[in-house]
């Protein structure tokens, strides 16, 4: 029968659907099987929004801001057109007050015992869940999407995050005691799980010690307003959450703030890509989570039906508006025709329409603007020649409706098949082996999610961790707890909302300040320039042989070459720098790197990563072990070395040597010690975490402590099983490159390091512009520093620069621990379901 349109049902209007119908025999009802409508009610969600003349302000300090004047968004309900209210169109004046609260409260807040936070916390738990309807209601009538998905997921999730991160603040003294609160948050979040995603920002946020101010998206404000009321309820002091409603630039407004120390992101690549580059050289911290193209892979060996279920969770649930929605379908070809049959089928008896009716399996596009950006994707893949299947066993007349989509036939390049829709539409493709799968599947500038169908676990097992993903589900889709981290590889962002490695996001190191450089213009189009170094006959310091019958005689001219591959290497344009003593004479030459030196090292980078992931972590110990050893045999030597370069006395440059094999030995320990735990989740089934390395490094290292700085970069890097392409001191390189005999004879692979000379901010530049390198981290000046983190947004690879600011690299609070290890892994989390024997 036909959908119900508007989001409720009154109840005359029920008695009479229900007395048409009762004309019906019973055994025409089980005939037909049609559904009666079963509406939510929407009255208490009507009052709250009387109570306030359907008119809402700011929410600052603990109470409401409505300046006067101002212009207004109206919300409307996506499933039927009617306006619910309106929001404020926040100005700048709104964010500093917003901010200037936050700051005052934070001074407070962050020194409360952590017993303290927890109870406060505890406390927004208990509030949300007594108010748990009003929630589910108030969200579906502002998104569009079922009620039955709001009751179901989305609260029950946010409640969870409360909960689980008050355990976090009352543990936060001994689990992160080398970590502190950063400050204030500006928490930027979408409009597809309005209060969900907030929620993964504000708890752990709280957790820590910080404050927050949030923006919501403007068409989906309420839920964030109404938690900011409860919250202010539960006894939340004011300040602590503070939320400003506005438009995408008043979102950048508050990123931009001075005293804004952080802003943590979830919403497109785009957006996130601008924030990465207003945000570069300011001292703040960010996070990104942002858009997908997440796998959905079919094996022959899955169960076919239980898939097809899957399917409709991960591409239809909440109309597809999913950042980690499955909506690349990949089957084995064994398979492929009568799977896609079966989807086909089950599409049938889809039902869509009002969000509030409980028998609807999908509800409405939030707005006709993403109703219409859904329409155009579509028609792209018709105009290709791709096979477009639309039906429902129920589609609704009026509202910002779309129908579930699958679209077949369809090219690898098409579209369709690169870019995220953010809609109720899946492509189909066939694949032939499982390492075409894995090809099929990585094929993606995003890297969020995915999921693996077959009933042979090592198969799945060996496929969720080839893929370059952030969350991997077996026989499963579209599963999220507190206990685990959700973010994404490459494009899709970096960073995570959820588990312990959330609570990274919102600390720093407790002996570190907030940086604050100057942020200075600078023009990104000449920075790095440089000029080839000239003969330097006038300050030659000649090496002479001393003793026996060959004294005084000149020694043989030994000029640097680069290590990369397993070899020393010419440079690409034979250009050589002097390097010279403390006292200005030049001592050696070394090459000078260029954009295709930067090149051959990261192709060679990538094809060793793959064998190097591959070794024992026991065998990366046993080569750092080797480091250490070949530098302690050579110890006066490095030591003189680094006199002769620093001006440094003896025993200071004796004592950096001994704590550069310190440091080996320290890495050497971690090589086993952090491949990840299992997440403790309401999964029935285990939830493995897996401390993955983040890929091919481009690392730019300090000149002070030459060797010291060098290894302390270099170590966790390579030990963690990333590869790298290192550049040593810039005025100090030898001591580094000292260690290329020790590198050629040691057992690891070519390709693993990669060492490059010349100038720092030239070399930089390259690198951070390289397509294929997924970090850079820059010790040097505060211009490269913002260069690096405007420059990293092209495709949003991670960063760890130093703003121009020293380090103490000999302090093991500075120059070791959990703060390299958070640098050198990306989380991945594998949902791995049970069910066999005990099914409930």
């Amino acid at each position: 029968m036909a959908a119900t349109t508007g989001a409720t049902s009154s109840a005359p209007s029920q008695s009479a659907t229900v007395a048409a119908e009762s004309t019906e025999s019973i055994a025409d009802i089980f005939a037909s099987m049609s559904y009666g409508p079963a509406p939510e009610a929407d009255n208490v969600v009507q009052a709250w929004l009387e109570d306030k003349k359907r008119a809402f302000g700011h929410f600052i300090d603990g109470k409401y801001h409505q300046p006067a004047g101002r212009k207004v968004y109206e919300v409307k309900n996506p499933a039927n057109g009617k306006v619910l209210c309106t929001t404020m169109r926040g100005e700048s004046e709104d964010v500093e007050l917003a901010v200037k609260a936050a700051r005052k409260a934070h001074t407070t807040w962050s020194k409360l015992a952590p017993h303290v936070r927890a109870r406060h916390i505890y406390s927004i738990a208990r509030h949300v869940q007594k108010h748990a309807r009003l929630f589910s209601v108030l969200e579906s009538m502002d998104n569009g999407k079922t009620f039955r998905e709001t009751r179901d997921a989305d609260i029950p999730i946010v409640v969870r995050h409360f909960y689980h991160y008050a355990g976090w603040a009352q543990l936060s003294d001994t689990e992160m005691r080398n970590w502190k609160s950063i400050g204030v948050i500006g928490g930027i979040v979408p409009w597809n799980f309005p209060l969900m995603l907030l929620t993964w920002k504000l708890a752990p946020a709280l957790a820590m010690g910080n404050t927050v101010v949030l923006k919501p998206a403007s068409y989906t404000s309420l839920s964030a307003i109404l938690l900011a009321e409860v919250c202010a309820e539960a006894g939340l002091p004011p300040g602590v959450f503070n939320v400003v409603t506005g438009s995408g630039a008043f979102g950048s407004m508050l990123a931009a703030h001075p005293d804004v120390d952080k802003v943590a992101f979830t919403g497109s690549t785009l957006v996130g890509q601008k924030l990465r580059k207003l945000t570069a050289g300011t001292g703040k911290k960010i996070s990104l989570e942002l858009g997908g193209k997440s796998p959905f892979i079919v094996f022959d060996s899955a169960d076919l039906d239980s898939a097809v279920e899957g399917v409709v969770n991960a591409i239809w649930f909440n109309q597809g508006q999913v950042c980690s929605a499955g909506s690349k379908l990949l089957v084995q070809e064994t398979v492929y025709d009568k799977f896609i049959d079966k989807l086909k089928e089950r599409l049938t008896h889809f039902r869509v329409g009002s969000s509030l009716d409980k028998t609807m399996d999908m509800g409405a596009i939030v707005d006709e603007s993403q109703r219409a950006s859904v329409e155009e994707f579509v028609q792209s893949a018709r105009d290709e020649g791709a096979e477009v299947y639309q039906a429902s066993a129920c589609f609704p007349s009026a509202g910002c409706f779309y129908p579930p989509t699958l679209i077949t036939k369809v090219q690898t390049v098409s579209k369709v098949v690169q870019e995220e829709i953010f809609g109720p539409v899946l492509v189909a493709l066939p694949f032939r082996t499982a390492k075409e799968a894995v090809s099929l599947a990585n094929n993606t500038r995003y890297g969020l999610a995915g999921s693996v169908w077959t009933e042979n676990v090592s198969l799945a097992l060996e496929v969720a961790l080839l893929i370059k993903a952030g969350a991997i589900w077996v026989n499963a889709h579209n599963l999220f707890d507190a206990a685990a981290g959700f973010g994404g590889y490459k494009e899709s962002g970096f960073g995570r909302d959820g588990g312990k490695e959330g609570l990274y996001e919102y600390a720093m190191p407790r002996w570190e300040e907030r940086p604050r450089p100057a942020n200075e213009d600078i023009d990104y189009s000449k920075f790095g320039a440089t000029l080839q170094g000239r003969p330097t006959y006038a300050d030659n310091l000649l090496p002479v042989l001393e003793g026996g019958s060959a004294a005084g005689v000149p020694a043989i001219d030994h000029t640097y070459k680069f290590y990369y591959g397993g070899a020393q290497k010419r440079p690409d344009a034979t250009y050589v720098r002097a390097i010279k003593t403390s006292e200005g004479k030049a001592m050696a030459h070394v090459g000078e790197g260029n954009r295709k030196d930067v090149r051959n090292a990261v192709e060679v980078a990538h094809k060793a990563a793959p064998g190097w992931g591959k070794r024992a972590a026991y065998n990366r110990a046993q080569i750092m072990y080797y480091l250490a050893e070949n530098i302690e045999l050579r110890r006066q030597e490095f030591a003189d070395r680094l006199s002769l370069q620093t001006g440094r006395t003896a025993d200071s440059c004796l004592n950096e040597v001994s704590l550069s094999i310190q440091r080996l030995f320290y890495w050497a320990a971690y090589a086993d010690k952090y491949g990840g735990t299992v997440q403790e989740t309401t999964l029935y089934g285990a939830t493995v975490k897996i401390h993955e390395p983040v890929g091919v490094i481009g690392i730019l290292c300090p000149d002070e402590y030459p060797l010291l700085g060098f290894v302390s970069l270099l170590a966790p890097a390579i030990v963690r099983a990333n590869c790298v392409v290192i550049v040593p001191s810039e005025i100090h390189p030898l001591s580094a490159l000292d260690l290329y005999q020790v590198f050629e004879t040691s057992d690891i692979p070519g390709g693993v390091v990669n060492i490059l000379t010349g100038s720092k901010d030239h070399l930089a530049k390259y690198l951070v512009e390289h397509q294929d390198i997924q970090s850079v981290w820059y010790f040097g000046s505060e211009a490269g520093s913002k260069y690096v983190e405007y420059v990293s947004a092209e495709n949003v690879k991670r960063t760890w620069v130093n703003y121009g600011l020293s380090r103490k690299w000999e302090d093991p609070e500075q120059g070791e621990g959990e703060e390299f290890l958070y640098q050198v892994t990306q989380v991945k989390n594998i949902w791995i379901p049970m069910g066999d024997i005990f099914a409930n």
